[in-house]
């Protein structure tokens, strides 16, 4: 039997990241973390205002996401974090060696019209392309799996759960 691995699921915004992450957790049997909740309100204030983060902004919630998932280990759990660049990935890999991500991916278009629908949400679409801009999928020393947003989001959940299952254990 696995020991229960610690997932990050991560991608630009509208992906999915906050449906798909409690579904996954539930699916195997761990805690889920909204990465939204570690952002001070600083962040949340500023992407409010349509101003996208810089690196000096995202540090601190990039740790905090870090320390959840350090005090995981060995238990399990999911968490939602955007981990666009490779160097977010790597701090969070600094403090929780152990992190699998789960990178959610698909067309501009798609994430664009899932954002548009969604209310209540402080990032608005006009960030989608500082996203898009910002992000570097994973690379193949990194352990992880990227899957499709494509359908619904019990799917795209078991596509999550399949490529993770498929992970070789030296992964984790």
């Amino acid at each position: 039997m696995r020991t229960p691995q610690v997932v990050v699921v991560m991608g630009v915004a509208g992906t999915g990241k906050t449906t798909i992450g409690p579904l996954l957790a539930a699916r195997l049997g761990v805690p889920y973390a909204e990465g939204d909740d570690f952002h001070p309100q600083a962040n949340i204030d500023k992407m409010s205002a349509g101003i996208p983060l810089e690196d000096a902004d995202r540090w601190p919630w990039l740790d905090a996401i870090g320390t959840w998932a350090h005090s995981r280990a060995g238990l399990g759990g999911v968490v939602s974090s955007s981990a666009l660049k490779r160097s977010y990935r790597d701090r969070l890999r600094a403090e929780a060696p152990g992190i699998v991500f789960v990178h959610l991916t698909g067309s501009r278009e798609l994430i664009e019209g899932r954002m548009s629908q969604r209310q209540g949400h402080f990032m608005p679409t006009a960030l989608l392309d500082s996203q898009f801009a910002t992000l570097q999928p994973l690379e193949a020393d990194e352990a992880g799996v990227a899957v499709d947003v494509g359908g619904g989001p019990e799917e795209i959940t078991e596509r999550a759960v399949q490529a993770l299952e498929a992970l070789p254990v030296a992964s984790q």
